[in-house]
């Protein structure tokens, strides 16, 4: 079995904020899928996206409930096309009130960077080149 999209659904306090946050980062909304309970960022088109869905809203899909801002639940990580790109996407989002997580690190075959975002949800940007995997001995 193979999945052809992936919707992530993540809580966030503002919904409008968030719309600002991610298109300054570059990202397209899915309009017809996003209204003032949520947007849908578009991070992969035609197959993966986000839901970023207000907490009263996304406290609507489960019993348990929004955990606060100073937990962690999940850290999507994302790959990018190039070193620059990552460097690019996270330097925007320090610039937008994100803040960084942790120092960029290089594998040589990848390359990682990292940031929460504004509404404290942890982002592993990265870059791999599997032609430089080093070889197993």
């Amino acid at each position: 079995m193979k999945i052809n999209q992936i919707y992530v659904n993540l809580p966030v306090k503002d919904v409008q904020k968030t719309r600002e946050f991610w298109t300054k980062l570059g990202f397209s909304i899915a309009e017809e899928m996003s209204n003032e309970k949520g947007i849908c960022v578009v991070m992969k088109d035609d197959s993966i996206y986000v839901m970023f869905l207000s907490e009263e809203y996304f406290q609507s899909f489960s019993e348990r409930p929004v955990p606060k801002g100073d937990t962690t639940q999940v850290l999507v990580a994302i790959g990018l096309n190039s070193r620059e790109e990552v460097d690019q996407v996270v330097n925007t989002a320090l610039e937008n009130g994100a803040y960084q997580h942790e120092e960029p690190q290089d594998e040589g075959w990848m390359y990682q960077n990292s940031f929460w975002d504004i509404n404290g949800h942890g982002w592993n940007v990265i870059f791999t080149d599997v032609s430089q995997f080093p070889a197993q001995s």
